[in-house]
């Protein structure tokens, strides 16, 4: 058996029969058979582009069929923490040796002097075309929002946002030096701009003694306005590195009523158990959500020059998980400087988030993080899952079980928009050729 466009039944209505699904992603855990580890044989009668049943395998006669054999069926996925403006300018600014600073001191570099509008459209596009091939649905991207950079990229997502609605739904964040919300005029001006492009507000928090006034003056502000917040928070391997405290502290102090998400916290895993403790616990109370980005951060963190890292990089997941907070993982960066690597295919980022932070024994669970609790998190409710009257996007696999879907790249899977099956070329890295004077 091969998928491929040659395969599905050409009728508006039909049956994806013998199909393996991950429980954790049916709507009401569906009416399928229960084959171990968090999986569920189930039919997915298929109408007008809409999932239409979900019932017990082998149930649903009477209709053309696609049989499976077993093959896994997934929601297509989410894709909450990426940065779609820096996306492959590494072949233009190479970090030189894959640290940190590094790769700031690369970023600032390309940016001043290649980041026009037309520049960050053509990558955004790259970017989009491989994350639609690969089966993502939904993507939120922090975008460079120092001065000058914003007034030229916020438009380039916007017009990003408008060509791609409906086949990738695309978030925008403003990212900047949280000490940035401390200056009147630039606040006023990127709240401004955030507002009119219906973005989130986001920023870098830092260990200065004015985070908790900054922290203030940004929450405040999202909430005159609004808006949710999306913060990068502690970057680093430095346990003195707290921010992630002081803003479930702010979040706390002002009532906030928005959705707080906060990326990496890498040093939280370098705490004392106690002191770590005390901060998911705040964190629980205010109601944040955590992302992790595994593959960035463990290229990144404890990196020197000729000695094997430490640890790992990522943070408490299975801690704060335990504890109700909602966590999900993330593509973070594409071929910059931040990590070389990556193509914005969410596959990748589960299969390597289950090695490096251990998200299986078991696996039942693991499917969250790239489908529902992203999109839960992103108050899209409406995707990463499959539900009686939803929208036949689906991603259809020939591995049956867990090890077979972790141990290969699946490339050969067959992404389905509104039920009909689309043409998951991606595009050839040629087409990036003309930004770097190829």
């Amino acid at each position: 058996m091969t998928f491929g466009f040659a395969n599905l039944p050409d009728a508006g209505r039909y049956v994806l029969s013998n199909a393996t699904v991950p429980a954790a992603t049916l709507a009401g855990n569906g009416g399928g058979v229960d084959v171990g580890e968090g999986l569920s044989r189930v039919d997915l009668v298929i109408d007008d582009g809409r999932v239409a049943a979900i019932a017990r395998a082998g149930s649903i006669e009477g209709l053309p069929a696609f049989d499976l054999d077993h093959g896994q069926v997934w929601p297509c996925f989410v894709d909450m923490h990426t940065h779609l403006d820096k996306g492959h300018i590494l072949p233009r600014h190479a970090n030189p040796d894959g640290t940190f600073p590094g790769a700031l001191a690369a970023v600032e570099a390309d940016r001043d002097a290649h980041w026009t509008t037309a520049d960050v459209r053509a990558r955004m596009e790259f970017s989009l075309k491989s994350a639609y091939a690969h089966g993502t649905r939904l993507i939120r991207t922090h975008i460079d929002s120092v001065p000058p950079q914003f007034p030229a990229s916020w438009p380039a997502f916007v017009e990003a946002r408008e060509a791609w609605a409906g086949k990738v739904d695309l978030q925008g964040v403003a990212l900047t030096p949280i000490n940035n919300f401390l200056n009147d005029a630039f606040a006023t001006r990127l709240f401004e701009t955030v507002v009119a492009a219906e973005g989130i507000i986001g920023g870098v928090t830092f260990m200065i003694p004015e985070l908790p006034a900054a922290l203030d003056r940004l929450f405040f502000e999202a909430s005159e306005r609004g808006l949710d917040i999306d913060l990068h928070v502690d970057e680093t391997a430095d346990p003195n590195a707290r921010s992630l405290r002081a803003i479930a502290e702010a979040a706390l102090r002002i009532g906030f009523e928005g959705q707080v998400t906060v990326g990496h916290c890498c040093s939280l895993a370098r705490q004392e158990e106690s002191e770590a403790d005390r901060t998911m616990d705040l964190v629980s109370e205010a109601g944040l959500a955590i992302v992790s980005l595994p593959m960035c951060n463990m290229y990144l963190q404890d990196r020197f020059p000729g000695r094997t890292p430490r640890w790992r990089g990522v943070t408490l997941l299975h801690e704060m998980r335990a504890r109700g907070i909602k966590v999900a993982v993330a593509s973070d960066n594409t071929r910059d400087p931040f990590y070389a690597y990556g193509d914005l295919d969410a596959v990748e980022v589960l299969r390597e988030a289950v090695r490096i932070l251990q998200l299986d024994h078991p696996l039942d669970e693991a499917p969250h993080v790239v489908t529902t609790s992203p999109a839960d998190i992103l108050r899209r409710s409406d995707v990463g899952r499959i539900a009686v009257g939803g929208p036949a996007d689906l991603v259809l696999f020939r591995a049956r079980t867990w090890t077979e879907f972790l141990s290969r790249p699946q490339a050969d899977r067959t992404v389905l928009r509104g039920g009909k099956a689309i043409d998951r070329t991606l595009p050839d890295y040629r087409e990036l050729d003309p930004l770097f004077g190829g």
